[in-house]
């Protein structure tokens, strides 16, 4: 079957990266004593280091790198034109509805804004999932189909148990409070007082933690800058890793973290083979129909980013390869374009 995908405009995914980059200096603009260098486990990290009485706080800011060095140099005069972006970005994210964004509904993004004020992007949260996928719409300038998006309602937070350790800072209010505040309730768990998931009395929706497993168990572990425990699993670790920063359309727009749509894309390869028996087979087919769109675009566009994805995966165990080419043995055309894309041009 022939991959058919639809971009939006030049002007949607131009007003998509202003709303970002604006939400980029907004993070910083939080800023409230000095911007501080912090080395742990042989990474740099930045935290916002104030005095609140005779207490030294320190905020974690985010992992070194250019593009945060050079928002931090300028982090006074960012903060004295908040509230004109706060209208810039308003503007942008009607922009974004009537070029015929999908954007996030309202009961979503009411709660992934709850998440970040509380810090849990910032803290090393990163959404996965069907709504990470929608958010390549703009990261893309792909326009997407309610058939590929509208078929969940679970929101997936995903974090690396020893980056949750090593940050040494907190979501605040805790995750527990702010979920209670949107009606869910602690979901059974077969190990008692330790609690990864919530359902919403309301509705079917699901929230749940996870947590790459780099042993045979899939077990659960903490996440400790998040504060709740998380359902570890085989071959996260891959789509974690090197997040992107995101915008959710909603509002005057919501700064996350997805995975790398590349990453994203070879991960599905792989869970929709693990779902391809039993319960979770329909949600299988999604799963490929996702990748093969992404590889699709991805094969167009970013055809470097695509090939060394590819290549990371199959090179990391026998485990990876078989899941890998079971799906692409099921998808000919991604198949294709993934070894068009490793080609030397």
């Amino acid at each position: 079957m022939t991959v058919h995908f639809e971009r939006h405009s030049p002007t949607a995914q131009s007003a998509y990266h202003d709303l970002l980059s604006l939400l980029l200096d907004d993070a910083v603009a939080e800023i409230r004593g000095t911007p501080t260098r912090r080395e742990r486990g042989g990474r740099t990290y930045w935290y916002d280091r104030y005095r609140i009485g005779d207490d030294i706080q320190e905020r974690y800011l985010g992992e070194d790198s250019d593009a945060l060095r050079a928002r931090l140099e300028r982090y006074e005069a960012l903060r004295q034109r908040k509230e004109e972006r706060r209208r810039e970005r308003a503007r942008l994210v009607r922009l974004l509805r009537t070029e015929r964004f999908l954007g996030t509904d309202g009961a979503t993004g009411s709660l992934l804004a709850a998440f970040a004020r509380a810090g849990l992007f910032r803290l090393g949260g990163v959404l996965v999932g069907t709504h990470a996928f929608r958010s390549y719409e703009g990261e893309l300038g792909l326009r997407l189909s309610f058939d590929l998006t509208a078929t969940t309602n679970d929101i997936d937070i995903a974090s690396f148990e020893k980056l949750s350790l090593a940050l040494g800072d907190r979501v605040m209010p805790s995750i527990n409070q702010i979920l209670h505040g949107f009606d869910f309730e602690p979901a059974p768990s077969l190990e008692a007082g330790r609690v990864w998931r919530w359902r919403q009395t309301r509705s079917e929706t699901l929230v749940e933690f996870l947590t790459p497993s780099f042993n045979d168990k899939e077990e659960l572990r903490e996440l400790e800058a998040l504060g709740v425990s998380a359902q570890s699993l085989h071959f996260l670790n891959f789509v974690t890793a090197d997040p992107i920063p995101a915008a959710a359309v909603y509002r005057e727009g919501v700064l996350m973290h997805v995975p790398r749509p590349e990453r994203f894309a070879i991960h599905k390869l792989i869970v929709a083979d693990r779902r391809r028996d039993g319960p979770d087979s329909i949600k299988s087919r999604k799963d490929l129909m996702q990748a093969e769109l992404l590889i699709a675009i991805l094969a167009e566009d970013r055809p470097m980013d695509l090939a060394e994805a590819y290549e990371d995966a199959i090179m990391r165990g026998p485990r990876w390869r078989t899941h890998i080419e079971n799906s692409l043995r099921r998808s000919p055309e991604a198949a294709a374009l993934i070894q068009s894309a490793r080609q030397p041009s």
